[in-house]
């Protein structure tokens, strides 16, 4: 169907209504752990400072080590964290041959993501995730020459606007940026940029202008468009279509009925506000400890304004007068320390910095890595599930589909039948080990049982299953017929 102005601005109205709803919980989650990206209800200033009221950085901290470890765990930099393998449609005869091909292609794929600043942008991304519960980010394709052929931008989730489609994804968006005239007419070459546009850049050159970007389903495609949106009449300066969307966008948590998600910071909130203002309470308390609160006769000598209370000073008084006193405090403050490592706690363990944390000791056994890793995969099960979804899979077949375009991977669809994406990150692996230990530990208690026994394990098989499960190389799978 083809998208009218009048109904791309009838949605993006309609989804920012729905998204004015949130504004007000992003904000203060941003305003406690992750300061310096905000921008719902008041401008964002680059380069003011925001930790003015923040008296407690546990969870500034622990967001940041959640998202470091999201990226070492689901997208680790200069790491093989994805490959392609053949699809279910495919005969073993065809699937041998074509399997040296997708590796190469995955590699390609992978070479391209590490000399682009994928790593700087998704990490940006996580934060979001886990601070705000949803984020974005702009997949482009760049300019032909380029040292990558994609290119990132982290959008922030005060410029971004969402819609949920028919199956449960995040289809429909609209980004609201602010570029000069210069950017205008780099992003937008082929666009006719009104002359009056033209003047005002001339003669202010940082003078911003309002841009609408706007991303629809249509059909199997991607309908986009871009406005000037700086007057009643809003000015078309591209459109076209993708088969897949540019904007990626992927949640922590979705409860029904809701399409942005829920993070794990808003699920602290609650202690992250008590921590706060128990460490304020606390600093108060210690400044009144250190200075203390003095009480005077007012004898007519005594005069408290002019009273400097430094090391050596002599403070007159009167004959017979108490002079300066210091007043007793009517109580201690001691027990907040307990509640506040309480809190800590609470806070850390939800946003997982208690399980995700970096290794203490110099080294780890094997069971002690195996437990790790299933604790990991307990914890991020459910959201590694959604993430996989809403991010990896649709990332990977964008990065397909620009390089497809190219000419620089295989021209066969990425559907599922012919072609499937293999998951190579830790964390897949983590949720795959289980298997690889099952079947270790079968072939061991078959291989006890005697020569009649062995029989039954087919050895080849089982050493391509393994090296299957655990991400190794086609190249060094020696392939052919397995010997029974």
């Amino acid at each position: 169907m083809e998208q009218t102005l009048e109904n791309i601005f009838t949605r993006f109205e309609s989804a920012r209504k729905m998204r004015g709803n949130w504004e007000s919980l992003w904000q203060e989650c941003y305003d406690y752990a992750l300061p310096q990206r905000a921008g719902f209800l008041y401008e964002q200033i680059p380069g003011a400072r925001r930790t003015d009221r923040i008296f407690d950085a546990t969870a500034m901290d622990a967001a940041d080590q959640l998202a470091a470890s999201l990226l070492g765990n689901l997208t680790p930099a200069w790491s093989q964290w994805f490959g392609l393998k053949p699809g279910p449609d495919l005969t073993p005869e065809e699937a041998e041959k074509l399997a040296p091909v997708l590796e190469k292609a995955g590699r390609t794929m992978q070479d391209h993501f590490d000399r682009s600043n994928f790593s700087v942008e998704i990490h940006q991304c996580y934060l979001d995730l886990v601070v705000g519960g949803t984020a974005s980010l702009s997949f482009e394709e760049s300019d032909p020459g380029s040292f990558s052929a994609f290119r990132f931008a982290a959008v922030p989730l005060s410029s971004i606007i969402l819609e949920e489609g028919e199956s449960g994804f995040l289809d429909g968006a609209f980004r609201a940026m602010e570029l000069n005239a210069a950017q205008i007419r780099a992003r937008y070459p082929q666009a006719e940029i009104p002359p009056h546009i033209l003047r005002k850049g001339e003669k202010d050159p940082q003078l911003q202008f309002k841009i609408l970007e706007a991303v629809i389903p249509d059909g199997l495609v991607y309908a986009y468009k871009a406005f000037l949106a700086e007057n009643a009449s809003p000015v078309l300066l591209a459109e076209g279509k993708f088969v897949e969307s540019p904007f990626i966008s992927f949640r922590w948590l979705k409860s029904p009925g809701e399409i942005y998600g829920r993070s794990p910071v808003m699920k602290a909130l609650p202690d992250i506000k008590t921590a706060n203002k128990v460490v304020e309470l606390i600093l108060k308390n210690a400044s009144i400890a250190v200075t203390g609160i003095w009480q005077a006769d007012d004898d007519g000598v005594l005069n408290p304004a002019n009273i400097e209370l430094v090391p050596g000073s002599i403070i007159p008084k009167a004959v017979g007068s108490q002079g300066l006193q210091p007043l007793d405090m009517p109580g201690r403050f001691d027990v907040s320390q307990l509640m506040l490592e309480n809190l800590q706690a609470r806070i850390r363990h939800a946003l997982l910095a208690d399980r995700l944390a970096p290794v203490a000791g110099p080294r780890m056994t094997a069971t002690e890595v195996m437990e790790r890793s299933s604790e990991m995969t307990l914890l991020l099960g459910a959201t590694y599930g959604r993430l996989q979804s809403e991010l990896l899979t649709p990332l990977i077949r964008r990065a397909y589909a620009i390089l497809r375009r190219r000419g620089e991977v295989p021209d066969i669809a990425l559907d599922g039948r012919l072609i499937t994406i293999d998951y190579r990150s830790p964390l897949a692996r983590a949720q795959g080990q289980r298997n690889v230990q099952s079947t270790l530990s079968w072939i061991a208690s078959v291989m006890s049982m005697g020569p009649e026994a062995v029989q039954a394990v087919d050895m080849a098989q089982a050493a391509r299953f393994l090296g299957d499960a655990l991400a190794v190389p086609r190249n060094l799978i020696r392939q052919g017929e397995s010997n029974v």
